[in-house]
């Protein structure tokens, strides 16, 4: 029986990455249709009612060694921008996301590597993802052809892209969430919402599989 888990996600969030490298090791594992769902989390923090926890005096203090520890525990290269306030709150993510929409319309098969490289460019290398030209060099990193990151790169404009993203976010919203990521697994007829890339374990429990740290021993971690 095929079991699908998605993951909602928006590359302006580092825990979204962790999530995302967890998720992308274990599928093949755990034999489960992971299915990726670029959102918006301007959108989810609006909608709930929810700020950005870098608001916070002390939660922005605790973020920056908490992400730090996290980035050294599941190998994954994350640095803090270091305007980090700036890329939260006034750059923002609509093109990045509505560019992942793009691609997940029309070549979904080079999503995980396209949001990788995005991911990369802003929480690994401190890079720019707001303008079309910086979007154009992850696309290319990932694999894409120019021409083809260019035609994707137009759609970002059209109502069907920024359609598909407003309903994947309210989609997001629907099942309960107040920020990102989430993973919604689909099990034996029901649904549950998992908040935050560190309750993988809780997900391992509901498929019925093998937790074995975010680093299993069949994936090859260093990016």
């Amino acid at each position: 029986m095929s079991r699908t888990v998605e993951l909602f996600y928006d590359v302006l969030s580092p825990y979204s990455w962790l999530g995302f490298e967890i998720l992308c090791r274990y599928k093949s594992i755990w034999n489960v249709h992971l299915q990726l769902r670029p959102s918006l989390i301007a959108g989810i923090m609006k909608d709930s009612g929810n700020k950005p926890p870098a608001l916070l005096p002390r939660k922005a203090k605790y973020l920056t060694s908490d992400i730090k520890l996290l980035g050294q525990h599941i190998q994954i290269p994350l640095q803090f921008p270091k305007d980090f306030l700036s890329v939260i709150l006034e750059k923002g993510s609509l093109l990045a996301m509505r560019f992942l929409t793009a691609v997940n319309l029309e070549h979904p098969v080079m999503l995980e590597k396209v949001s990788r490289e995005l991911w990369m460019r802003v929480w690994s290398r401190d890079e720019d993802i707001t303008e079309p030209q910086s979007i154009l060099a992850a696309a290319e990193k990932a694999g894409m052809s120019r021409e083809q990151a260019q035609g994707l790169l137009e759609k970002t404009s059209t109502p069907q892209v920024k359609n598909q993203l407003k309903e994947t976010t309210e989609a997001a919203c629907k099942y309960g969430a107040f920020g990102l990521p989430i993973t919604v697994a689909h099990l034996d007829g029901q649904t549950h919402m998992l908040f935050g890339s560190d309750r993988m374990e809780l997900l391992a429990y509901l498929l019925g599989e093998k937790w074995m740290g975010p680093v299993p021993p069949a994936a090859n971690a260093r990016l």
